[in-house]
């Protein structure tokens, strides 16, 4: 009953949104993936949806991104097969959203929302969460939250992560980062998962579900799936339905960790986009908007309001070139609280993840830490840059033992700390095991932290 009962709810919102009349158009140009409709310009927006009805084949639906010459300019969400000139062109007055619920999870859906894992029809919510939904008040939202434990030891003591934060995966092709934000899925203690795969190649999909995310992962997760064949459009809309339903479960009190693999190529949809629409390129070909896009996207991640839980984000970047100063780069960093770098020196001597500690950052650092822990994480940082400052005259044995008793430590010390950041993707550590392991490299036993004095009570 209590599915039927939602089910009937909904169609009735649906009904309550369809208009008394319906409008429509006819398309007049086709140039590419752009279609122009006349007459109906004036009852549309940027944003709005209509459907192209091609003779004898399913309805197009398509999204208006601009206007020129007094038509409308719209791009498809499916290949425009059969569609041509003269065609009708319906518009449609819903707002683009969806309906989450708790039984999406373990689930796999398209840019849609429509299941593409053969598990049957998903069963729908109550409340619509809106695909192009804006972010909370920046004076309502809730201060950063404490440590999330990840899993994994690399980022849990050198790169602390807390609740609301969002973070970065900068990394070329190749290096790992699939594998770690897989390991982040499994291993995190945060209550949901919601994982976006967007321009991904097609036969990676099933590798990741099974042999990196696995059913331990999955069970927990929603995973969001639009690839690199798909169109623009609907690649763009899968990274706008992971924020939609992280945010859904957020507004239910939980501890959401959103992960997005990769932003890149949601910037490259953005681009197609904008280029298609008339819009002036600028750096390395990206329009204005590509740049705006990417600030309204990661900005719903990170708290919510008092009440509710937040959105920890992990955002994969494809550095293009292992240039990690190319302009998406430099325009994510800008806006999120941190990054991981993945470098494929590191990756290519075989130590995963590969994680370049000391060119990344987390910006809530050190205010998380306690003072015993930061004292850890700078001696590890110090006998990194120490040994990483002389690393090409000891490879070359052009440095003589004796000569700096600081580069003697770091040199006896840095194989054990490479060892402590090394981690199978089976493997988990815990927060409060992480930092024991790096004291144990360091040869800094943990020391128990002290009691707080008690003080004496006031005389009245």
């Amino acid at each position: 009953m209590g599915a039927a009962h939602h089910f009937i709810e909904n169609l009735g919102d649906s009904i309550k949104e369809l208009a008394d009349f319906q409008l429509f158009g006819r398309v007049t140009k086709i140039l590419g993936m752009l279609v122009e409709i006349g007459g109906v310009e004036k009852e549309l927006a940027i944003g709005d949806r209509c459907n192209l009805m091609p003779r004898g084949a399913d309805p197009v639906p398509c999204e208006v991104v601009g206007f020129r010459d007094g038509h409308a300019l719209v791009m498809p969400f499916k290949p425009l097969d059969r569609v041509g000139l003269g065609c009708r062109a319906e518009v449609t007055t819903a707002q683009p959203a969806v309906y989450p619920s708790f039984a999406w999870l373990g689930r796999v859906i398209n840019a849609f929302g429509d299941p593409i894992d053969g598990k049957g029809p998903l069963m729908q919510g109550e409340e619509h969460m809106l695909l192009k939904n804006h972010p909370p008040a920046a004076h309502d939202r809730k201060r950063l939250g404490s440590k999330l434990d990840l899993g994994v030891r690399a980022i849990n003591t050198f790169l602390s992560t807390t609740r609301g934060q969002r973070m970065g995966i900068f990394s070329g092709s190749g290096v790992g980062k699939s594998v770690l934000m897989s390991m982040l899925a499994r291993n995190t203690e945060a209550e949901v998962s919601v994982i976006g795969l967007i321009g991904e190649r097609g036969r990676e999909v099933q590798e990741f579900l099974e042999d990196e995310l696995g059913p331990q992962g999955l069970k927990k997760s929603v995973v969001i799936v639009s690839t690199s064949d798909e169109s623009p459009l609907m690649r763009r809309q899968g990274a706008y339905l992971t924020l939609a339903v992280a945010e859904y479960f957020r507004d239910q009190g939980k501890q959401v960790l959103c992960m997005m693999d990769s932003i890149t190529r949601f910037a490259m949809a953005q681009r197609e986009i904008g280029l298609s629409a008339g819009e002036p390129p600028t750096s390395k070909g990206y329009p204005p908007t590509t740049f705006s896009e990417l600030a309204r996207l990661l900005e719903r991640a990170g708290p919510g309001t008092k009440g509710k839980g937040d959105i920890t984000g992990y955002f994969s970047v494809l550095v293009e070139g292992d240039d990690h100063n190319e302009p998406i780069s430099d325009a994510v960093r800008g806006i999120i609280d941190g990054h991981v770098v993945l470098e494929r020196a590191i990756a290519d001597r075989g130590r995963y993840p590969a994680i370049n500690v000391l060119r990344s950052i987390s910006r809530s650092m050190p205010r998380c830490l306690t003072p015993e822990q930061a004292a850890l994480v700078q001696r590890g940082r110090e006998v990194m840059a120490t040994y990483e400052d002389m690393a090409e005259l000891i490879r070359l044995g052009a440095y003589r033992r004796g000569s700096d008793p600081k580069v003697d430590e770091a040199i006896a010390i840095y194989p054990k700390i490479e060892a402590f950041l090394a981690q199978k993707p089976t493997e988990k550590t815990s927060l409060e095991d992480g930092y024991k392991m790096l004291a144990q490299a360091l040869g800094m036993p943990m020391q128990q932290q002290p009691a707080a004095p008690q003080q004496p009570p006031k005389k009245k």
